[in-house]
């Protein structure tokens, strides 16, 4: 249990002890795990959607879930998601572009971007109907989760300096990666049957996409795009129940 507990500690705001969690080795062996806290996430989500539905109609409903979403991870996703769009619609060097990522202050491409995806997140998820609601709540941040395995799995790191990302790459990513898909398409399988077979597949499709384009601007990932990826990818649960009520 002890990588459950360090990705736990590393993708949430829960005040887990440290020596629960073991040291940057085992963190290097949670990334299985990704999809499990993500399955924490979602449920908290899915309990809170639930109850706020039986007081709220569904658009304050579902910009209150998205709250919850951005709360669960302290905005670490959403700060990513700015300096990537800071960086890419720089359309700078790919050396600029890193120096500009790493840049604490968000700018106006960062701001537009985080306020799109979440303009989006609350617009799709107050469109799903009722019977798709909770497995869709439940299945978006696990989407998400699943995402950064398949970026870490597929992608190098993108700087000289490797950090924490570095821990992650000393272990099998790619198996790792398998693991968390397995644990997302059980998981789609048991909440929303085929469709959510297809919501997986096709949250690992657009996961897929945004490494490319990743590797494309900078060779690689960072945490940076790699929280981009999470949030991106989160919203696809959504948008697919949106598109299958529509």
């Amino acid at each position: 249990m002890i990588p459950f507990f360090a990705a736990l500690r590393f993708l949430t705001i829960l005040p887990i002890p440290a020596r629960w969690c073991g040291g940057e080795d085992e963190l290097g062996r949670s990334i299985p795990f990704f999809t499990a806290v993500g399955l924490c996430i979602g449920g908290l989500a899915a309990v809170s959607d639930y109850l706020l539905r039986r007081i709220l109609p569904p658009f304050p409903a579902a910009v209150l879930v998205v709250i919850v979403l951005l709360a669960a991870s302290g905005g670490l996703h959403i700060d990513g998601l700015a300096d990537t769009a800071d960086g890419f619609f720089s359309f700078r060097t790919r050396d600029r572009i890193l120096e500009i990522m790493r840049d604490s202050r968000t700018g106006p491409m960062g701001a537009a971007a985080v306020a799109c995806v979440i303009a989006l997140k609350i617009a799709v998820l107050a469109s799903v109907p009722r019977p798709l609601r909770w497995g869709t709540v439940l299945l978006m941040p696990v989407a998400g989760r699943c995402a950064l395995a398949v970026t870490m799995a597929l992608l190098p790191y993108a700087r000289t300096n490797g950090g924490l990302c570095h821990w992650f790459l000393k272990g099998r990513p790619a198996r790792q990666a398998a693991w968390a898909f397995a644990v997302f398409a059980f998981a789609a399988w048991w909440a929303l049957g085929w469709m959510g077979l297809v919501i997986a597949g096709t949250s690992v499709i657009s996961a897929l996409l945004f490494a490319g384009y990743s590797y494309r601007r900078i060779g690689g990932f960072t945490g940076d795009t790699l929280g981009a990826a999470c949030e991106l990818v989160e919203m696809i649960p959504a948008l697919a129940a949106a598109v299958r009520s529509a």
